[in-house]
């Protein structure tokens, strides 16, 4: 059997998961990320969970430090990305070099051969070795969107125990069978750093000013007034305090002129988008090529021709026009079950340019 690093966030997920591997009868040991203060997850704080759950269990409990690099790499890009007008996913960014770099590489010193989480993802493999990052079998729950930056040699040191399992339900079932003290814990919210998922008191309690500045219609007619750029997101249609003869939406925010642009309905829809820092767990054979993408985590996937271009950019047509193309979002393109890659969307493509 392996030695199998487990990260334990000291949620249900991720104590499932040591607890299947343990009855599997792996040698286990858990590793529990400190990456900011205060670091807590329902009644109790996240090391204290998984310790008593590694306890439960009879393995080795260890803490790992990144909360100087997390906060470098995850959260600063975060508020940066929002000063300039941009909407990150902090999640995206922490799996690519915490997770699936910092955490991969302490569970090698700590003498394990492969690390396990508690995501909602499958991986296949091929007789040649060849890994392929697959949809969890529960959609409603399934991860693989946030996944999309792992490597061929990262994907082989990565184990998903929870990939096969239909339901969440499923695994509190497995929870209360094995008498983890977390079977009934809540869910993790959205974002793990954001007390209460409140976006704009994080970012204003971090420095990003509230500059008041012009909502604009897309002809240039001044509609009225916001509060901070980063109050708003594409295709936003609540909060925007102004009155029109039909609903608006977020278009456009250029926070260099501090200005939010709104538009009717037809203007949320965009013909592509072009991204950057692409990213490829199984390369393209051709520069051009039909695939379907995902746009966001909650899109569902969409047909889709991508171009390839220099600089490791890439420009995508939609078969049918989307909503809410936004920059600092990921898009991930998928062939029927499996993640192809992905990179980040710079901007929207209109129908009629180049």
């Amino acid at each position: 059997m392996s030695r199998i690093a487990v990260a334990m966030s000291g949620g249900v997920d991720s104590s499932v998961t040591a607890a299947l591997l343990k009855q599997q009868g792996h040698e286990l040991i858990g590793i529990t990320m400190h990456l900011f203060e205060p670091q807590s997850c329902g009644a109790g704080s996240a090391v204290d969970d998984a310790a008593r759950v590694a306890q439960q269990l009879g393995i080795e409990h260890h803490v790992a430090d990144f909360e100087l690099p997390f906060k470098e790499q995850v959260i600063d890009d975060f508020i940066s990305q929002y000063r300039q007008g941009q909407t990150p996913n902090p999640c995206v960014c922490c799996n690519r070099s915490i997770k699936f770099g910092l955490l991969l590489d302490r569970a090698r010193e700590l003498g394990a051969d492969l690390l396990a989480t508690g995501h909602y993802a499958q991986k296949t493999v091929d007789p040649d070795g060849t890994c392929h990052l697959r949809v969890a079998a529960n959609r409603a729950k399934d991860q693989s969107y946030f996944l999309y930056t792992l490597t061929q040699q990262q994907l082989a040191r990565v184990l998903f125990p929870l990939g096969a399992i239909e339901s969440k339900d499923e695994v509190r079932r497995l929870a209360e069978q094995f008498g983890l003290d977390v079977a009934h814990k809540g869910d993790s919210q959205e974002v793990c750093f954001i007390p209460g998922d409140d976006y704009v008191a994080f970012l204003e309690g971090h420095g990003v000013k509230a500059h008041r500045g012009e909502i604009v219609h897309v002809d240039g007619t001044v509609l009225g007034r916001h509060q901070g750029t980063h109050r708003y997101t594409i295709g936003q249609r609540k909060g925007l305090g102004i009155g029109w003869s039909e609903p608006l939406y977020v278009i456009a925010i250029d926070a260099a002129s501090n200005r939010v642009v709104v538009g009717e309905q037809p203007h949320v829809l965009t013909a592509g988008l072009l991204a950057e820092a692409m990213t490829w767990i199984i390369p393209p054979q051709a520069p051009t090529f039909a695939t379907s993408c995902k746009i966001r985590y909650r899109h569902q996937p969409v047909p889709c021709q991508v171009t390839l271009a220099a600089d490791n950019r890439c420009r995508v047509l939609f078969d049918h026009h989307q909503k809410s193309v936004t920059p600092g979002q990921f898009v991930v393109f998928y062939q029927d079950d499996q993640v192809l890659g992905g990179g980040r969307i710079v901007a929207p493509v209109v129908a009629g340019h180049p």
